[in-house]
């Protein structure tokens, strides 16, 4: 006890610098793809138990009961998923296609050397990433036409259209982000490097720095894929026939019970929760094998 009483005073007494441990928290993501991939897999049979269980309750209010709403909701799944469910997911694919191209090209703006490029993709980055999607999608419906006349002839613009080049402002503007920050974070020796044996920009940045992007590009960019996907709900309120635009209807083809409400709106969240989870799985796998190992 003694002798460990004097080593105790002796390492206390020592002037010697000493470099004390230090902890890194780890960080914390606030994306939708870690929230939904952090869910364990029983969440969609506990989003579907209330479905189960609410059939067996008491509706003695009208003669429609929650078996019928049932019965209504399993005669419209067909037209819903191959009509409703499967026209969002081409709205989303459609709308992520276009804003990741015009993201990368915007993106590579904001990091010219020309100041009033570099100036414009910026500002442009920053209006649409801020601005409330719905918002965006109002100003597009209202300021793009409804059809346009080229050399007589009539071309008709649908609503979905409208909703495509709406939703992908937004996802060009987040795109934008996760091209410069990727083309940022590439050690700048590299560029040096590249530099000093002539290469020139265009040259370090297509063979050297963007193809060690994309491996970190892939993550992010199919975390923003699972935002749009639920986001694309909102062009019912641009008339676009899609899941919840087609459920109202068949609700209303079928008197418009309130028991109609939970099947109906049930079904559409199930289709986005199987559709989105085993894409946020992938995300944070991709994220782990891709990460920069320090």
């Amino acid at each position: 006890m003694a002798s460990r009483r004097a080593h105790s005073i002796h390492r206390i007494q020592t002037d010697l610098p000493v470099l004390k441990p230090f902890y890194v928290p780890p960080p914390a993501y606030a994306s939708a793809s870690h929230w939904l991939a952090n869910l364990p897999p029983y969440t969609g049979i506990l989003l579907f138990l209330p479905l189960l269980i609410w059939p067996f309750a008491s509706h003695a209010a009208g003669e429609f009961t929650m078996f019928n709403a049932f019965e209504a909701l399993f005669n419209w799944i067909p037209f819903l998923f191959t009509s409703g469910f499967l026209f969002n997911v081409l709205i989303s694919l459609f709308s992520m296609l276009f804003g990741t191209l015009a993201g990368a090209v915007l993106g590579l703006g904001q990091i010219s050397k020309i100041s009033p490029v570099r100036r414009t993709s910026w500002f442009l980055t920053q209006l649409f990433r801020n601005s409330p999607w719905l918002v965006i999608l109002f100003i597009v419906l209202l300021a793009l036409p409804f059809e346009f006349v080229i050399f007589g002839v009539i071309i008709a613009v649908p609503d979905w259209m409208k909703a495509v080049f709406g939703l992908s402002l937004p996802i060009m503007a987040n795109i934008s982000e996760i091209v410069r920050g990727a083309v940022l974070s590439v050690p700048t020796a590299q560029w040096e490097a590249a530099e000093s044996l002539a290469f020139s920009r265009q040259q370090i940045l297509w063979r050297i720095i963007l193809p060690q992007c994309f491996k970190r590009m892939i993550p992010p960019w199919m975390n923003w894929y699972a935002i749009l996907t639920m986001a694309t709900p909102l062009c019912s309120l641009l008339g676009v026939e899609e899941i919840i635009t087609l459920s109202r209807q068949a609700m209303e083809a079928e008197n418009n019970h309130p028991e109609l409400l939970v099947p109906f709106y049930s079904f559409a969240l199930g289709m986005f929760f199987l559709y989105c989870y085993p894409i946020a799985r992938l995300t944070i796998r991709l994220e782990r094998k891709y990460a920069v190992k320090l």
